[in-house]
Order: C-alpha cells, then structure tokens, then sequence
C-alpha cells in the first residue's frame, strides 16, 4: 500500500508565493498570509530558487593589536613599540585608543 504525498501548496499558491515575495512582502508576512509557518514558507521559496537570505549584521571590533597599531601611528612610534601591551585588557586599550584620539 503506497502512501499518498499530502500536498501543503497548490500550483496556485506557490505561484501567488513566489509572485509576492518578489513584490517585496517578507516571510513573515507570507507564513501569515498563508496559514504556514515561515520555515514552511522559506523552504518553498528556496526549492522555487527565489528567495535571499537576509543579511546577518556583523560588528566587526578592532583587535587588540590593530589598536596598538593605531596608537603607536597616532603618537609616531616605531611599528611593535607597543606590542607587549597586547596581553592588557581589550576594555583598557580601547580607552587608550580614545584618549589619543584626542591627543
């Protein structure tokens, strides 16, 4: 006895989908729309080949190294003056950086 396969989309719906999220709603919006939820909804639009994943924000922290670098230039001292105070703490070399930002 073979299983049917439950169909979650009609031709209809993935097409309406697909023109949607092209129009600019977001899965949210789709899952909501739709009765489904958004894992449901980005599934179909990734097999439709359509849809993009968002962007993820990244904070991007200068290293303790690249802020002695950036010190050593603010104050014209030789490349590596500075380096044995890479194993200082991260919080104590950002503030060194900001008052010799003002310096």
């Amino acid at each position: 006895m073979a299983s049917e396969k439950t169909v979650n989309y009609t031709a209809e719906q993935e097409a309406e989908l697909v023109a949607r999220y092209q129009a600019g709603e977001t899965v949210e919006q789709l899952a909501e729309a739709f009765g489904k939820g958004v894992r449901s909804v980005v599934a179909k639009l990734a097999r439709a080949g359509v849809y993009k994943a968002k962007e993820k924000a990244v904070s991007v922290r200068a290293t303790k190294a690249q802020m002695l670098t950036q010190i050593e230039a603010k104050l014209e001292l030789a490349t590596g003056t500075l380096a044995s105070l890479e194993k200082g703490e991260k919080a104590a070399i950002e503030a060194l950086v900001a008052a010799v930002a003002n310096f």
